[in-house]
C-alpha cells in the first residue's frame, strides 16, 4: 500500500482502521499488567464541591425519544433564561453519567466508549445556572457532583475567544468543554486510540443534543476552536490532556 503523504491523505488515513494492523497490542500498558489510569481526576483540595440532584430527585420530566430525534437541531441563539440545577444535573448525567461501577477498568456510563475507557473530563464555562456563581466548573461523574475549579474574569469574552470569535459560546447559560485524558484510552489501545476518542466525542455530544431537546434547551457543537486558548481556559497541558470538543447550551424558544 502506498504510504499517505501530507494534509488530505494524512487526514483520510486517520479515519481508516489501518493503524490497528500496525499496533502491537501485546505491548500496551494493559497487556503489561499495569493499573489503568483513574477514571476521574480528583477535585483539588480546598475547591468547593457541589452535589447534584440525582435522577430520583430532579424535576425533569420524561420526554419522548422519537420527538427529541425529530426536533433535534443546532441552536446559536438563546433566550438568556438560566438553567435550573436540576436541568444541568440532567444534562451531565445524560452525557457522562455513571450507571454502575463493575471494577476500576469498567465504569458503565450513559454513553458508549471504546473499550469502556471514557477518556473525557467535562468542564463547564458556567454563566447562567440558578444558584451557582459564574465560573469554571468540572463534573465529577463518580460522585455526580460539580467541583468549582476557579473564577475567570471576563469569562464570556474568554469563551468567545477560545471559540474563534463565535459569540454564542459566551452568550450561553453553560458551555460544555470536553477534554480527553489520553492515557485512559492509550492504556488499552496505544496508537490506535485517537480515532476512537474522536468517535467517543460524537457519542457524548449527540446525547447532549437529545437531552437539550427534553428541557427546552439548544446547543451547537463546536469543533472550530483555538486549541491554545481552549486548553488554557480549562488549565490543561494540551499534550496529556487536551480539549477536543465544545458545546454551548442555553434556553431556546419552543417551536
Amino acid at each position: 500500500m502506498r504510504k499517505p503523504t501530507i494534509t488530505t491523505e494524512s487526514g483520510r488515513y486517520f479515519l481508516t482502521d489501518r493503524i490497528r494492523e500496525e499496533v502491537n497490542f501485546y505491548s500496551t500498558r494493559q497487556s503489561a499488567g499495569l493499573e489503568p489510569p483513574p477514571v476521574q481526576k480528583p477535585a483539588h483540595p480546598g475547591n468547593r464541591v457541589i452535589s447534584l440532584p440525582s435522577p430520583q430527585e430532579w424535576s425533569v420530566k420524561a420526554y419522548d425519544l422519537q420527538t427529541a430525534i425529530a426536533d433535534r437541531e443546532s441552536h446559536r441563539r438563546f433566550t438568556g433564561d438560566p438553567l435550573s440545577l436540576d436541568e444541568l444535573a440532567f444534562l451531565l448525567w445524560a452525557t457522562q453519567g455513571v450507571r454502575s461501577v463493575i471494577h476500576e477498568a469498567a465504569v458503565l456510563r450513559t454513553v458508549p466508549s471504546a473499550g469502556c475507557r471514557h477518556p473525557f473530563e467535562t468542564y463547564l464555562g458556567l454563566l447562567g445556572v440558578a444558584g451557582l456563581d459564574p465560573g469554571l466548573y468540572r463534573y465529577l461523574p463518580l460522585d455526580h457532583a460539580l467541583v468549582h475549579e476557579r473564577d475567570i474574569p471576563n469569562l464570556s469574552a474568554c469563551l468567545t475567544a477560545a471559540c474563534r470569535g463565535q459569540a454564542f459560546a459566551g452568550q450561553a447559560a453553560v458551555t460544555f468543554i470536553w477534554s480527553a485524558v489520553m492515557a485512559r484510552t492509550e492504556w488499552r489501545y496505544a496508537e490506535a486510540s485517537y480515532k476512537v476518542i474522536a468517535l467517543d466525542a460524537g457519542h457524548v455530544c449527540q446525547n447532549l443534543y437529545l437531552a437539550c431537546e427534553a428541557i427546552g434547551c439548544g446547543t451547537c457543537a463546536i469543533a472550530a476552536y483555538n486549541q491554545t486558548l481552549a486548553d488554557e481556559l480549562v488549565a490543561v497541558d494540551g499534550i496529556e490532556e487536551l480539549t477536543v470538543y465544545i458545546a454551548p447550551v442555553g434556553k431556546v424558544a419552543r417551536k
